[in-house]
């Protein structure tokens, strides 16, 4: 598997947790803040350590990578997690 690749699997799987949390907290709340920008230092960290560097065509790949953990951790939280309240 190519670096590039790794990469966006790891900003996925650093970004599930995130997701989850994001989804138990209110919109633009500080908390939704940092569990949005929160993985950012790690994903950026990852780049740099893996010696991907700052290439524009590795964006979308990354972005995506990234939206992706977010949207699937706060999926996994809404259907593994029974509704507060009922």
């Amino acid at each position: 598997m190519n670096t590039l690749a790794l990469v966006a699997l790891g900003a996925f799987v650093v970004n599930l947790p995130f997701g989850w949390w994001r989804a138990g907290v209110r919109k633009f709340s500080p908390a939704w803040f940092v569990a949005v920008h929160g993985p950012v230092p790690l994903v950026a960290a990852m780049r740099i350590l893996s010696g991907l560097g700052w290439h524009l065509a590795n964006l979308p790949f990354l972005v995506g990578a990234y939206f992706a953990g977010q949207f699937v951790g706060g999926r996994l939280r809404l259907r593994l997690r029974p509704p507060q309240g009922s």
